[in-house]
C-alpha cells in the first residue's frame, strides 16, 4: 500500500480532471494548464484545512441518523440494524474519516427526503430550500469575518472538568464532565456544518409561540434536578412531573429525558430519609446518599455553566454566542451517565424492599458480575464497597470470636431460640446443642462467597462458640481473637481466603484436642463398647451370675441398692476394676419402667451416663440405640447362661444320678441333650454374629474415621451415627423397614421364649430323675437293713405304703401291686411275707412323666418350626452378612428354611 502523502494528491488530481474540461474553446495549452493547476491548488488547500483540524464527534451524527430512522419508521428494526452497522464501522481500522462518511450519507438522505431539484448552483435556482441554504451560508461567512478572537474562543468554551480522556461528552463518576474535542481550529466550512446541525434543535427565546423560553427552563433545571418544583416544572406526585404544553415536540422530548433524573433523585432522596430495615439496608441507604451527593456535585457544576452561559448571552446577542451556549440538548448529554446511575440505584432500591442481609448483597453483586455494561458493573462494584461493610463486620466477629452479632437476622447463620421446644422427640433423632443451637440459612448466603466457603465459615464460628460456652475455654478464644483478628473488606479476596483457612485449621485442632484430652470422648466410646455392648465378657458373666437369683423375681420387687451392690461386685472381681475411675462411676444398674407382671430379667438394664460436652457426640438418641442393642445382647446372654447351666448340670449328672435311673428316663435325656445342643448352637452363632460380625467390624470403621488428622467434630458425630446405624441395621434392630425388622426381633424373642420353656422342662425332668434316684436309694437301704435282721427285704406292705406315698407325693414312678389270691389278704401290720407275683399298674408318676415328655416334644417341634421360618426370612435379606448368618446356623441343612408369606399364599391357593 503506497504512502498516504502521495495517494491523496494523485487521487485529488484525477478527481479535478474528471470535473474540468481539458481545454475550453479558444483557450491555448498554457491557459488550460494554468486553469487546471489553479483549480487543483484550491482543492488542495481545502483538503489541507480539513486534515489539520481535530476529528468531530462521530456519536453526534449517529444520534442524528438514529433519530431520523425512528421518526420515519414505525418499527425500530431499521434503527437496530443501523446500530449493528455502526458498531461494525467503528471496529474497522482502515476507515479513518468515519464522521465525514456518516455525515455525508446523512446529508444526502436529507436532500432526497426534501426532493431538492438537482440544479446547477452556479446557474442559480428558485427552490426555497436552496435559497435558505444560500442565505444561511452567507450569514455564517459574514459572522466569521466579524467575530473577534475573544468571542470565537468563548463560543467553544467547555464546562469545568470537561477535558477528560475520551472526550465523549459524558459526565464522570464523581460528577465532573467529559467534554467534546476542541473545535477551535475548525475551518469555515466545518463551522457552517455544525451550526446547521445545531439549528435543527435550537429555538429562539424571543419567539412568542414557545413559552416558556429555553433560558427560563435552563435556569430552573438545577432545582428540578434536586427534586424541587419550579414555576414551569412541578412535581405532582413522587413519581410524576408536569411539563408545559406550549413547547414544541423536540423540546418536550428533551424535557422528558431530563425529567427522569429529577424523578429518580426525588424517589431516592425519600428512600435515604427512611430508617427502617437492618444493618445492610441502612448501609445501602448510606451508599445511595453518597451517590446522591455526587449527583449534587454534578448539579452544582451544571448550574455554574448555565449561569455563565446565560450571562454571556444577555451581554452579547450574537449568533456565535448563542451557538456555544448551554442548551437543554447539551444538558441531556452531560447528565447521561448520572441518569444511568440513578436508574441503577432506583432498580436496586425497588428490588431490595422484600430482601434483607445477604439477599441485598447478592442483588447488587448480580449487576457487578453478570451485567454486560462496564459502567453498570463499575457502579455496582462501588456500591458493594459500602453495602458489604456490616456483613464483613458480622463475619469478622463470627470467625474470630464465635459470637453472632445479628440483631436483624441478616447473616446466613441463625441462632435458635433456646426456649423453643423441639418439634421432634430427641430420643428418636440425633439432636444436640451442637446441631441445634445454630443453623445455616442457604437463602441468606450472599453470592460474593461460595457455598462450600459459607459452610466452612459456619463451622468455624460454631466451633468457637462451642469452645467458649460448652468447653469452658473462653480464655483461649479471647487470646486467639486478639492475635488473629484482622479487618475484612470487599475486594480483598486473597486475605479473606487465607484468614478463613487459618481460622478453620486452628479452631478444628483446638476443639478435637479438648474433646480428646480434656473430656476423653474416645475413652467413653470404648467404655460404651465394653459395658453396653458387652465386649467385656468376664464382667458380664459375673454380673449375670450374681444377679441370677434376684432377677428371677418380679421387676417391681427389685431394689436399686441391691442391683448396684451386685454391679460393684462384678466390677471388683473382673478386669473392669482396672478401668479409669471416671469411667466406672458412670456405670449404673436400674430397672426400666415396665408392667408389674414382667420379671426382672426383661426389665434390667445398664446405663452409662454421659455429660456435656460429650453429649454432642453421644446424644440422647445414641443412648437409646445403645440401650436397644444392650437389651438384645442381655437377652441372648441370659438364654446362654440358662442353657449352659442346665447343660452343665445334665452332663455332670449323667455320670452319677442320671446313670442310676437310665433304665427309666435314659431315652428322654438323650433327646433332651440333642435339642439343647441345637439351641446352644443357635445362641452361640447369634451372639458371635452380633459381637464380631456387626459390632467389631463397625468399631474398626469408626476407629478409622475418627483417627484421621483432618477430622472435625461434625466428622466425629457423623462417624458415630453411622456406627450406630450399622449396628442396629445389621443387628436386626433397624427401624427403616419397621414391619420386617421388628418381625425379626419378635421371632428371636419368641425363639428365646421357647428355649426358656424347654429349659424349665429339662429342669423338671432332672428333678424327677433326682427324686427317682433318691427313692431307689432309700428302698435299697431298707432291703439291706431287713435282710440283716433276717426278714424279707420287700413285703406287700412296703409296696402299698410306697404306692400311697408315691400317689401323695406325685413322684412319677412305676409301682407293683400284688394281685388278690386264694390265700386271702392280711393286715399290713401283721404281714411279713414275700411278695406275690406283681402286676404293673399305671400310677400318677407315670402320668406326670408322660405329660412331661409330650411337653418337651411339643417345645422341640415349635423350636424347629420357628428356626425354619427365621432362616427363611434371613435368606431374603439384602445384606450379605445377614444372609450369611442363616448359612452358619444351618451349615448342615438340618433345617428346611420356610418363607412364611409364601407358604400362606400357597395354602390359600390350594384351599381355593
Amino acid at each position: 500500500m503506497g504512502d498516504r502523502g502521495q495517494r491523496i494528491p494523485e487521487t485529488l488530481r484525477r478527481l479535478v480532471l474528471s470535473f474540468l474540461p481539458r481545454q475550453l474553446p479558444g483557450e491555448d495549452d498554457d491557459a488550460s494548464a494554468d486553469r487546471i493547476e489553479d483549480a487543483f491548488d484550491r482543492t488542495q488547500s481545502i483538503v489541507d484545512s480539513y486534515a489539520s483540524q481535530s476529528p468531530p464527534d462521530v456519536n453526534q451524527v449517529q444520534e442524528l441518523i438514529q433519530r431520523k430512522l425512528l421518526r420515519e419508521n414505525e418499527s425500530p428494526a431499521n434503527a437496530a440494524k443501523f446500530n449493528n452497522f455502526y458498531s461494525k464501522l467503528l471496529s474497522i481500522p482502515v476507515v479513518k474519516e468515519k464522521w465525514s462518511l456518516l455525515f455525508f450519507l446523512y446529508s444526502l438522505s436529507t436532500l432526497v427526503d426534501k426532493e431538492i431539484p438537482m440544479e446547477d448552483p452556479l446557474q442559480g435556482g428558485n427552490h426555497p430550500e436552496i435559497a435558505r441554504l444560500r442565505e444561511n451560508l452567507q450569514r455564517r461567512r459574514d459572522l466569521r469575518h466579524s467575530a473577534s478572537p475573544i468571542s470565537a474562543a468563548r463560543s467553544d468554551r467547555k464546562p469545568d472538568g470537561q477535558q477528560h480522556e475520551g472526550g465523549n461528552g459524558f459526565p464522570s463518576q464523581n460528577g465532573k464532565f467529559k467534554g467534546q474535542p476542541d473545535r477551535g481550529g475548525a475551518s469555515q466550512t466545518q463551522r457552517e456544518i455544525d451550526s446547521l446541525i445545531d439549528e435543527k434543535t435550537h429555538f429562539d427565546d424571543g419567539d412568542p409561540r414557545y413559552s416558556p423560553a429555553e433560558s427560563v427552563l435552563l435556569r430552573d433545571l438545577p432545582y428540578n434536578l434536586q427534586g424541587l418544583s419550579s414555576e414551569n416544572l412541578k412535581f405532582t406526585s413522587p413519581a410524576s412531573i408536569k411539563l408545559p404544553q406550549t413547547l414544541p415536540v423536540p423540546l418536550l422530548s428533551l424535557l422528558h429525558t431530563l425529567a427522569e433524573p429529577c424523578l429518580l433523585y426525588r424517589q431516592l432522596s425519600d428512600f435515604t430519609a427512611g430508617s427502617s430495615g437492618g444493618l445492610v439496608s441502612q448501609s445501602l441507604r448510606a451508599a445511595v446518599s453518597v451517590e446522591l451527593r455526587s449527583h449534587l456535585t454534578l448539579v452544582a457544576s451544571l448550574e455554574g455553566e448555565i449561569r455563565r452561559s446565560l450571562a454571556a448571552v444577555e451581554k452579547q446577542e450574537s449568533l456565535a454566542v448563542r451557538k456555544a451556549a448551554v442548551t437543554l440538548r447539551r444538558c441531556v448529554v452531560w447528565t447521561r451517565d448520572a441518569t444511568m446511575g440513578l436508574r441503577l440505584l432506583s432498580l436496586v432500591v425497588e428490588e431490595s424492599k422484600e430482601k434483607r442481609g445477604g439477599q441485598i448483597i447478592s442483588l447488587v453483586h448480580s449487576f457487578s458480575s453478570s451485567h454486560g455494561d462496564p459502567f453498570v458493573a463499575a457502579y455496582a462494584e462501588r456500591l458493594l464497597t459500602h453495602v458489604t461493610r456490616p456483613f464483613y463486620d458480622m463475619l469478622r466477629q463470627w470467625i474470630y470470636d464465635g459470637e453472632l452479632t445479628d440483631p436483624f437476622h441478616e447473616f446466613f447463620v441463625i441462632e435458635q431460640d433456646p426456649n423453643r421446644r423441639p418439634e421432634v422427640d430427641p430420643r428418636k433423632v440425633s439432636t444436640s446443642v451442637w446441631e441445634d443451637k445454630f443453623k445455616l440459612d442457604d437463602s441468606m448466603v450472599p453470592s460474593i462467597i461460595f457455598s462450600d466457603f459459607a459452610k466452612k465459615v459456619f463451622l468455624i464460628g460454631k466451633s468457637l462458640n462451642f469452645i467458649r460456652h460448652n468447653c469452658s475455654d473462653s480464655d483461649w478464644v479471647n487470646e486467639y481473637s486478639r492475635s488473629a483478628s484482622r479487618e475484612l473488606r470487599y475486594g480483598d479476596t486473597e486475605t479473606l481466603e487465607s484468614s478463613i483457612d487459618e481460622a478453620y485449621k486452628t479452631t478444628m485442632t483446638r476443639l478435637i484436642s479438648l474433646m480428646s484430652h480434656k473430656y476423653h470422648v474416645f475413652t467413653h466410646l470404648e467404655a460404651l463398647k465394653k459395658y453396653m455392648l458387652i465386649s467385656q465378657g468376664d464382667f458380664i458373666t459375673l454380673l449375670i451370675e450374681s444377679l441370677a437369683i434376684h432377677l428371677d423375681r418380679p421387676a417391681n420387687a427389685q431394689y436399686r441398692h441391691v442391683l448396684n451392690s451386685q454391679l460393684e461386685h462384678a466390677i471388683r472381681h473382673s478386669n473392669a476394676q482396672y478401668d479409669d475411675e471416671e469411667v466406672l462411676k458412670r456405670l449404673d444398674a436400674r430397672i426400666m419402667a415396665l408392667s408389674s407382671g414382667d420379671i426382672a430379667w426383661e426389665a434390667f438394664t445398664l446405663e452409662y451416663k454421659i455429660t456435656a460436652p460429650c453429649d454432642v457426640i453421644i446424644t440422647q438418641w445414641a443412648n437409646t440405640q445403645y440401650l436397644r442393642v444392650f437389651n438384645l445382647l442381655w437377652r441372648i446372654k441370659r438364654v446362654e447362661f440358662s442353657l449352659s447351666s442346665t447343660w452343665r448340670r445334665s452332663m455332670t449328672g449323667s455320670r452319677g444320678i442320671l446313670a442310676a435311673v437310665n433304665d427309666r428316663v435314659g431315652p428322654d435325656w438323650k433327646r433332651a441333650r440333642c435339642v439343647m445342643s441345637e439351641m446352644i448352637h443357635f445362641v452361640n452363632q447369634l451372639l458371635y454374629y452380633v459381637l464380631f460380625e456387626v459390632i467389631e467390624s463397625s468399631w474398626e470403621k469408626l476407629q478409622e474415621a475418627i483417627s484421621k488428622p483432618e477430622s472435625t467434630l461434625d466428622d466425629l458425630i457423623a462417624a458415630h451415627n453411622d456406627y450406630l446405624n450399622e449396628i442396629t441395621s445389621k443387628g436386626l434392630l433397624s427401624t427403616q423397614a419397621r414391619s420386617q425388622e421388628r418381625n425379626h426381633l419378635n421371632q428371636i424373642y419368641e425363639i428365646f421364649k421357647i428355649m426358656l420353656g424347654y429349659k424349665d422342662a429339662v429342669d423338671t425332668l432332672y428333678s424327677f430323675s433326682v427324686a427317682e434316684f433318691t427313692r431307689r436309694q432309700e428302698f435299697s437301704a431298707r432291703i439291706e437293713q431287713r435282710t440283716a435282721q433276717g426278714r424279707w427285704g420287700i413285703t406287700e406292705s412296703d409296696m402299698l405304703r410306697g404306692d400311697s406315698k408315691s400317689s401323695g407325693a406325685g413322684t412319677p414312678v412305676m409301682t407293683e401291686r400284688p394281685r388278690s389270691s386264694r390265700m386271702g389278704t392280711f393286715p399290713l401290720d401283721e404281714t411279713d411275707s414275700p411278695l406275690l407275683p406283681p402286676t404293673k399298674v399305671a400310677s400318677a408318676d407315670d402320668r406326670v412323666l408322660d405329660g412331661l415328655r409330650v411337653r418337651m416334644s411339643s417345645l422341640s417341634t415349635d423350636f424347629r418350626k420357628a428356626i425354619s421360618v427365621f432362616l427363611g426370612d434371613l435368606a431374603r435379606q439384602p445384606d450379605v452378612d445377614v444372609r450369611f448368618l442363616g448359612v452358619v446356623m444351618n451349615f448342615n441343612d438340618v433345617y428346611k428354611p420356610v418363607h412364611l408369606h409364601r407358604s400362606k399364599r400357597s395354602s390359600t391357593a390350594r384351599s381355593h
